[in-house]
């Protein structure tokens, strides 16, 4: 998990021992500009390997000379350890966006409605199953909508779970109205008092105007109290450009990343949560139920820094 990324940085983490005895004397010790623009070099060379976006890289690099130029350092300290935790405070800058969905979830209105979007392949229909087990793991009531109508095999595949689970699934034959089946759940979640109604959407291709118009048709009539992307963390920088697409087509809210455990290289986390400025709420770490993971900001810092 994250293994490209924890190697690049354990490289930074070497290099900037190189740092030691590049300083003024004194009392103390002064980090030199000159060097730390040597430094910046490998970072953004390796933060650009682990597949993280320019603008981010950017940012990092930024923060990163910004805390060190001029910082004067005791004598013996670890110039190391100053540079990993300049490092580690801006990616968490990057990753400050939080969402809190336990206490959403407890505090949102009857029934609530969570809308998923993302295109084909990136495993938003599994995600949907996971998150209907983890309400229903905390005595929810879940109604899940399947609005995917192009493809027969989207309806089958949610079907699976709803049976999987325990829990009731609204559809139409294939090739209906999306927007006429969220109506159909939300209606039925009212009338039985459900608490949840999840929407499976189609995977639409961000560039498919169409269909994206049709996703809009699916906000109109469901009003979400939440619209959550699922993107695939191996896509890299494809991943950016879906959620850009669908952030600026119906809006975005939160992220669950999909494919953690397939030794993602990393840096999609880190470039979604900055360049659609919207917060990680989960991260998929396999194909059963169980395995979804509450993103925790500390938590993915200390595991790409190998603490």
């Amino acid at each position: 998990m994250f293994k490209a990324l924890r190697e690049k940085l354990g490289f930074i983490k070497k290099k900037a021992q190189d740092l030691e005895g590049e300083f003024t004397t004194g009392i103390g010790k002064k980090i030199s500009e000159e060097k730390v623009e040597d430094f910046l070099w490998d970072l953004e060379v390796a933060l650009m390997e682990a597949d993280v976006a320019v603008d981010v890289i950017e940012k990092i690099k930024e923060d990163v000379k910004k805390e060190l130029v001029g910082k004067k350092v005791k004598l013996g300290a670890d110039i190391g350890k100053v540079i990993e935790n300049a490092l580690k405070k801006s990616i968490k800058e990057v990753l400050s966006h939080k969402l809190d969905f336990d206490e959403f979830i407890a505090n949102s209105p009857r029934p609530t409605v969570l809308m998923f979007v993302g295109v084909n392949g990136t495993g938003k229909t599994t995600v949907i199953a996971k998150i209907a087990k983890y309400l229903k793991d905390k005595g929810y009531s879940v109604v899940l909508a399947a609005a995917d109508t192009f493809r027969a095999g989207a309806i089958e595949q949610l079907e699976i779970h709803a049976r999987n689970l325990g829990v009731k699934i609204v559809k139409h034959k294939a090739g209906g109205d999306p927007a006429a089946v969220c109506y159909d759940a939300i209606d039925h979640a009212k009338a039985k008092r459900k608490d949840f109604v999840l929407i499976d959407t189609a995977g639409r291709m961000q560039t498919n105007r169409n269909l994206m118009d049709e996703m809009k048709k699916i906000k109109r009539v469901a009003k979400p109290h939440m619209i959550i992307f699922v993107g695939d963390a191996l896509a890299g920088n494809d991943a950016i450009e879906q959620a850009r697409k669908f952030e600026e087509a119906v809006g975005i809210d939160a992220v669950v990343l999909t494919k953690i455990d397939a030794d993602a290289k990393g840096g999609a986390a880190l470039s979604i949560a900055y360049e659609i400025n919207k917060p990680i709420i989960f991260l998929g770490t396999g194909q059963n139920y169980e395995d979804l993971m509450r993103f925790q900001v500390d938590w993915f810092v200390d595991r790409i820094f190998g603490d």
